[in-house]
């Protein structure tokens, strides 16, 4: 994505839009840039863990649920 031309990059990511959840099933190391400062970052900052993928994706709040409950509490700041 940093390699793409700036036009690209605010086609993605428009400079008016302000409120953003990035979503990374990994480390948050990085995704600021992208969020921005009215935005949040949903990521693992923790070592993994074992066991079936639901249970782990649910404990980590990798849920509709949840990433649902961010982004409004994205919205409402």
């Amino acid at each position: 994505f940093e390699q793409q031309d700036q036009a690209y990059k605010d086609s993605v990511l428009p400079k008016d839009v302000k409120k953003r959840l990035a979503i990374e099933m990994g480390a948050s190391l990085g995704w600021d840039r992208y969020a921005g400062d009215e935005g949040a970052i949903l990521a693992i900052d923790r070592f993994g863990a074992s066991g079936e993928g639901n249970q782990i994706m649910a404990e980590y709040g990798f849920t509709v649920e949840n990433v649902v409950k961010q982004f409004e509490a994205v919205l409402k700041n």
